[in-house]
């Protein structure tokens, strides 16, 4: 898989303009963020206006409207001050040193990471003063960056580091929210704290936090004439006597402290990182001041500090009073920042072409039959394995009194709501893997997946959408709604990434943008509704199969029986649309009615599992992709052997979730995360060049 859409991240420019276009430039920017803090510091549900607000800053004010201004709104303003500048100069700085126009504290798993860690402390019952706490964050999402970085490299490609970032924050964030579900109490507060919000009380954290991230800027701007060394490649960095290796890691570890400082104080604040150094990088192909760190960066700094101000604006005048102080600001950030990140992956120049998977082989017919002999009677074991046990162990003669009618009160109650989530859970893991199949065959991408690509991202928004509104909505209705969403999404992401052909770095990233505004859609689901609801769709999120029945399983099997003979039916045809562009057309095979039809039913195919299991992230990825490996490439034979080990999979998955740490359960969505997570970055490791 060749990933070369590169781009420095802010090319020395050769425009003529002079220092003084560029002192205009940042003065406005200086103007802006004022006017911003100043709107920002009139609004909320208290009626203060900017009269009563230079009262109390002058010590004039009335008690009561000098505490709401010095408690609340001056430490608003200032956290969104503070958080915005260290996210934009950290995001500009490791776009530079990386060469990466997307590297950013997202992109590189580090609020992940930070998430993770501060996880872990609460698990283990530490109460920690914000000091330690940033520590803990700053460890755990240093950690993650030098993962992210090691496995894609530096100035390797742009998709390659987007997608090591977003696979191992799935999976962190996978293991966080298994934390979240099994110590409630202990980790009380955190995921409302993970959607980022800048609201304060009092100074106190502000205070805190400020000496860190003075220290973090000061020590980039520092370190700023190495960065535009770096800027320009490593052997011209060399070549002026820069120490690449070690100015890399340095700015790697001070960026990192930065968006320490930033999660403690305000939880992550989404996409920042990512969109500040992107509006001010046109500004030095037009400006000649720009083009260095020691001027971009406070620019960078000041565009962050606009944006996450602007966001909470925008948020508090959109929506009343009373639901604009529950909305956190990072989810506002976050939607801008995945509009964002689907505008640069559609204009990115794209030379990864979409090629075949894998290498052809054509194993032996007894190859292949002895391979799906061996899944049948593992998934067999699983599925006795799964029936039996759990909170209450069975014997097989207690599940043939049962089906024979003849099973006591007990065992009626515990097989009637135990065979429905053992069979969700294999109609979902088959249903996700013959979707999978389909979309890399269609877009012949082997990192393509649902949930990767935003599909599930989108069924999870329907579906948790009804769920949170209706909630005593049936199996159908929900399937309808998932499937609304999943339709919608697909449609985005699909129709953008069609241009050239579905091209690989295009497609992936335009997916990765719409799932993370799906994920920031549904945070703002949760919030607005019901408290009870966090709990509920975190569940659902989690790709629970707890309390299914019948009905919920019912759309998911309709749908993978009709799905299952389509595929089969024109395995020829998916044959020769995995092959190329060329040989399908010579054939007389009409290409765009044929990726539409194996689309859809993709859609529907995740559509319907996510309705049946919750989101259920990998298996769409795991599945094919094993399957090609045992039988090769042929979809006669990678059709239900894929659909084998996804069934299995998410059943093993299941069984695991709910009988590991009984009577606590997982969703088999963690328990695949944490097993897809590995082998994604393996297949990166292995595709690399």
């Amino acid at each position: 898989m060749a990933v070369t859409a590169t781009e420095p991240a802010a090319p020395p420019s050769t425009a003529p303009a002079s220092r003084p276009g560029a002192a205009a430039v940042t003065a406005g920017l200086v103007l802006l963020v004022a006017a911003l803090a100043v709107v920002d510091i009139t609004q909320g549900t208290a009626a203060v206006g900017p009269a009563e607000v230079f009262r109390a800053l002058t010590g004039q004010a009335e008690h009561g409207d000098a505490s709401v201004v010095i408690a609340s709104r001056l430490p608003r303003m200032t956290a969104g001050l503070l958080v915005g500048a260290v996210l934009g100069t950290a995001g500009a700085v490791l776009q530079a040193v990386s060469r990466n126009v997307l590297a950013s504290p997202d992109t590189l798993a580090v609020n992940a990471g930070s998430y993770l860690a501060l996880g872990l402390a609460g698990a283990a019952g530490l109460t920690l003063p914000m000091i330690a706490s940033s520590g803990v964050a700053f460890a755990g999402g240093l950690a993650a960056a030098a993962v992210v970085l090691g496995l894609s490299g530096l100035g390797t490609g742009t998709v390659r580091l987007v997608l090591a970032g977003t696979a191992l924050m799935l999976g962190l964030n996978s293991v966080t929210e298994g934390l979240l579900l099994l110590f409630p109490q202990e980790t009380e507060g955190l995921y409302q704290w993970n959607q980022g919000s800048i609201a304060q009380n009092g100074f106190d954290g502000v205070l805190q936090m400020l000496p860190i991230a003075l220290a973090g800027l000061v020590g980039l701007l520092l370190t700023a004439r190495r960065v535009d060394a770096l800027a320009l490649g490593d052997d011209a960095a060399r070549g002026v006597g820069v120490p690449v290796r070690a100015t890399r890691v340095t700015v790697v570890v001070l960026a990192a402290l930065l968006s320490a400082a930033a999660v403690t104080l305000a939880g992550p604040i989404g996409f920042v990182g990512l969109s500040a150094p992107a509006l001010v990088r046109p500004l030095a192909r037009r400006f000649r001041g720009f083009a260095r760190s020691r001027t971009a960066l406070p620019a960078a700094a000041l565009t962050g500090a606009a944006l996450v101000l602007g966001s909470d604006v925008l948020l508090r005048a959109v929506m009343p009073d009373d639901l604009s102080v529950a909305v956190p600001t990072g989810v506002v950030t976050s939607l801008v920042g995945a509009v964002f990140l689907v505008v640069m992956a559609v204009r990115l120049r794209d030379t990864a072409g979409a090629g075949a998977p894998d290498r052809l082989r054509v194993p032996s017919r007894a190859a292949f039959l002895a391979t799906v002999g061996v899944l049948v009677a593992v998934l067999a074991g699983v599925v006795i394995a799964a029936v039996l046990l759990g909170d209450s162990k069975l014997l097989l003669g207690d599940v043939a009194n049962w089906a024979g009618g003849r099973a006591g009160r007990t065992v009626s109650f515990v097989l009637d709501t135990r065979v429905p989530r053992v069979l969700a859970a294999l109609g979902a893991g088959a249903a996700l893997a013959l979707s999978g199949t389909l979309v890399q065959a269609v877009t012949r991408n082997p990192l393509a997946e649902p949930s990767v690509l935003g599909v599930s991202g989108g069924a999870a928004l329907g579906a948790v959408l009804l769920v949170t509104t209706a909630p005593l909505a049936g199996g159908w209705s929900v399937a309808g709604a998932a499937f609304a969403g999943a339709a919608v999404t697909s449609v985005v992401v699909f129709g953008l990434a069609a241009r050239g052909g579905f091209q690989q770095n295009r497609l992936v990233l335009v997916g990765i943008g719409v799932a993370a505004a799906t994920t920031a859609m549904i945070s703002l689901l949760i919030v607005l509704t019901d408290p009870f609801n966090a709990t509920k769709a975190l569940t659902w999120l989690s790709g629970s199969t707890y309390g299914r029945g019948m009905p919920d399983v019912l759309p998911v099997a309709v749908v993978l029986a009709v799905g299952t003979a389509v595929a089969l039916a024109r395995r020829t045809e998916l044959d020769l649309i995995s092959l190329d562009e060329d040989t399908p057309r010579l054939l007389g095979l009409a290409l765009g009615p044929g990726r539409l039809g194996f689309l859809v039913l993709s859609v529907l195919l995740s559509a319907t599992a996510v309705a049946c299991a919750g989101t259920i992230g990998f298996v769409g990825l795991v599945a094919p992709h094993a399957a090609r490996a045992l039988v090769g490439r042929r979809h006669v034979r990678v059709v239900p052997v894929a659909m084998l080990l996804g069934a299995a999979l998410v059943c093993t998955a299941d069984l695991l979730g709910r009988t590991v740490i009984a009577p606590s359960q997982l969703g088999a969505g963690l328990m695949t995360a944490v097993i897809g997570t590995p082998y994604f970055l393996y297949l990166l490791v292995r595709s690399r060049r």
